[in-house]
């Protein structure tokens, strides 16, 4: 029994284990998909997860966190928020930018303190302006929805607000070119509130996503002031060139521009680097691949749409 290893009636032989052991290390040789402390390692996502939530914190104090606020405390526990975030996304940054030094081959100093020390100032230095655009945000909501009883209602209970608050956080850091931590904010929110937004995403005051499951907007999108998406929307790419190699081009215009005061219903689909007008509202399930001049209206064809339902119905 000593050369055993016992857990819910079932029996590991340690020669069994040892195998096991040594074939899976072996595959780590290569260090692809594996994060290691020594040299400049990845950030974790439970650590971008919990400072994700400080943030967040920071910008509505006693809505989310463990934390209780009183008046009379609050600039002292708002300090303690304030240095603990910045110590940790200082130390966070580094290693983003350290790794992506080290993965390049670069031998000269790479500036990683100084750039981590401007980015996470930057963002905290906007924090008040952040938090004045999510009131717009929250506005926005509680004007469009009629089923809203209050902001406070909003703050606490909307998906669409921790998405695009979280992305909007995540944009001061992608402006800085930090590596991973951007990405790694929105995908956390894409998975708590099925909104996928792209960090690089330019969203002006005002935004409103009702529902909000299933909307997608992409990286090099820009979306003016008092824009109103409902569930499903897509604000995607048409196609994707590539070069000589076969290799996807990065960092192209490829995603739509929606003007101001533009209202798009569920499901619409709009592709790649056009834009939309202001005032226009685009109806339900329509595809558009094409620049549409202010204030056009565009509905799924009613011909289409008796078609569809026909079709449904054959047995």
């Amino acid at each position: 029994m000593k050369n055993l290893y016992r857990k819910n009636n079932f029996y590991l032989k340690k020669s069994d284990l040892d195998a096991l052991t040594g074939d899976l290390t072996a595959s780590y040789s290569d260090g692809f998909g594996v994060n290691v402390e020594e040299g400049a390692n990845l950030p974790r996502r439970s650590e971008i997860i919990s400072l994700t939530a400080k943030l967040e914190e920071l910008l509505f104090p006693g809505f989310d966190g463990e934390e209780r606020y009183h008046q009379d405390s609050m600039h002292y526990r708002i300090g303690n928020l304030l240095e603990t975030v910045y110590n940790e996304l200082c130390a966070l940054t580094v290693r983003c930018f350290c790794y992506m030094c080290k993965k390049s081959g670069s031998n000269h100093d790479c500036r990683t303190e100084e750039r981590s020390r401007e980015a996470v100032m930057a963002l905290l230095k906007a924090l008040p302006e952040l938090r004045t655009i999510a009131r717009s945000d929250i506005d926005a909501a509680y004007a469009g929805d009629p089923a809203a009883r209050s902001t406070d209602e909003i703050i606490i209970s909307y998906p669409a607000v921790k998405a695009i608050e979280i992305q909007r956080l995540a944009h001061v850091l992608y402006k800085y070119e930090v590596p991973f931590i951007p990405r790694m904010m929105t995908e956390y929110a894409h998975s708590i509130t099925g909104i996928d937004i792209n960090p690089g995403a330019e969203i002006g005051n005002g935004f409103f996503i009702d529902h909000g499951t299933g909307v997608v907007i992409g990286e090099t999108a820009r979306i003016g002031n008092n824009v109103r998406l409902y569930q499903g929307v897509t604000l995607g790419a048409l196609s994707f060139p590539k070069d000589s190699c076969g290799m996807l081009v990065k960092g192209l215009r490829r995603h739509p521009t929606i003007e101001d005061n533009v209202t798009i219903y569920a499901n619409a689909t709009v592709l790649g680097d056009v834009t939309i007008g202001a005032g226009s509202v685009l109806g339900g399930n329509v595809w558009v691949t094409e620049s549409l001049p202010p204030g056009t209206k565009v509905v799924a064809s009613a011909e289409n749409l008796i078609r569809y339902r026909k079709e449904e119905h054959i047995e």
